[in-house]
């Protein structure tokens, strides 16, 4: 059988939760690490727009959101579907608001845009996360959703922005939660290093 081809880029926060789904469902692909500032031309004749993650099988798959439902309508042995609307609302609003906020605070110089403004919008949606995982492991329940898996990455990227001023907010539930998933076997298994892909590379099975 065929693998899906799987164009990703390890430091991306949307191509973190894709991988996150695919390890979970267990779908063997065959990974190819792009490197944005020379992407292969495979992979833009794939996908044109040029961002990662896509997923090539029998169709093109090229937002992490569909990527992530993708893996989880084959196989979701953890339940991860298994979660209210409000979960896909969370979902809608990471790569909404806070995204825009947390591009404008950590890339400052390109957007000249106001740090403290920017911080400020995307603490709104932090401050509703910690009230939603109250003393919860996960955001509706003991056990994780695609809400969670899908959120965490992009929660990572604003924290590593500035890790010491982010310790000293008060939203000790979403502290809690990010730091349980930087510690965790499934974060880990995610993160492996691997070098930029060129046709006629050996395969790189994903999940290893």
């Amino acid at each position: 059988m065929t693998r899906p081809i799987l164009y990703s880029f390890r430091r991306c926060p949307y191509a973190m939760r894709a991988r996150l789904a695919i390890a979970a469902a267990g779908i063997e692909c065959e990974l190819r690490e792009i490197v944005l500032r020379d992407k292969a031309p495979e992979f833009l004749q794939a996908s044109p727009k040029g961002t990662v993650p896509v997923v090539v099988t029998n169709q093109v798959i090229e937002e992490s959101h569909d990527v992530m439902l993708w893996a989880l309508g084959q196989n979701d042995p953890e339940a991860w579907l298994d979660m209210p609307q409000a979960g896909y609302a969370l979902l809608d609003e990471v790569i909404g608001p806070f995204k825009t906020a947390l591009d404008r605070y950590k890339y400052q110089n390109r957007h000249g845009s106001d740090i403290a403004q920017e911080r400020a919008k995307a603490s709104v949606f932090l401050m509703g996360l910690d009230e939603q995982l109250g003393t919860k492991a996960y955001l509706f329940g003991q056990s994780p959703s695609m809400a969670d898996m899908g959120i965490l990455p992009f929660v990572r990227q604003f924290a590593n922005t500035d890790r010491i001023w982010f310790d000293a907010q008060p939203w000790p539930n979403v502290i809690r939660w990010l730091d349980a998933f930087l510690v965790s076997s499934r974060f880990t298994a995610i993160m492996a290093k691997y070098p930029k892909w060129k046709n006629g590379d050996p395969v790189t099975v994903f999940p290893a």
